[in-house]
């Protein structure tokens, strides 16, 4: 039952909530399912699909280091990580275009082929869903979504770099 903790306390009260923000947190919640999905799909464990969405979606080129970070992996796990993604081909090292003393991680053409394939019926269900928009239920659906992703860049962004200590128990 949502909300309600499977420790059998009673949990606390919801902030108050509108039916567009409990369908949002609806597809947040399945978004992580489909992530691990679509890692099946390809065949990858969820840590080496994790670090192909990083590397695809990185708007600067990232290095071992860097994507190590990202995924909150240690620098060795992270090499370990590197060299498995490039021995099955999805991923290659190249040089730094800004730095040529560090090496820059590019996911391979063929990798992007194999995810836009694995995420087609996914891709063509939501082109489905949007089709049925009016041209202006498109447009504000567009806003909210852009809105909500500024909200949750801040969220994130505003996070503490390590995790707060566990509260004391309530006695």
């Amino acid at each position: 039952m949502e909300g309600v903790p499977s420790t059998g306390e009673t949990a606390p009260a919801a902030p108050p909530s509108s039916e567009a923000s409990r369908a949002l947190r609806d597809v947040l919640r399945i978004a992580g399912d489909t992530r691990a999905a679509l890692a099946r799909r390809l065949g990858l464990n969820a840590t080496d699909a994790a670090a192909i969405d990083h590397l695809v979606s990185s708007p600067e080129p990232l290095g071992p280091v860097e994507l190590g970070n990202r995924l909150g992996i240690r620098s060795a796990s992270a090499t370990t990580l590197v060299d498995r993604l490039v021995q099955a081909g999805h991923v290659a090292r190249t040089p730094h275009p800004y730095d040529r003393r560090r090496l820059s991680l590019q996911v391979t053409e063929s990798a992007v082929g194999e995810v836009l394939e694995a995420l087609r019926p996914l891709l063509v269900g939501v082109d489905r869903a949007v089709s049925r928009l009016t041209p202006e239920q498109a447009e504000a659906t567009a806003a909210f979504l852009r809105e909500v992703t500024d909200v949750m860049r801040d969220y994130v962004a505003t996070a503490p770099d390590e995790p707060s200590r566990a509260r004391p128990e309530r006695g």
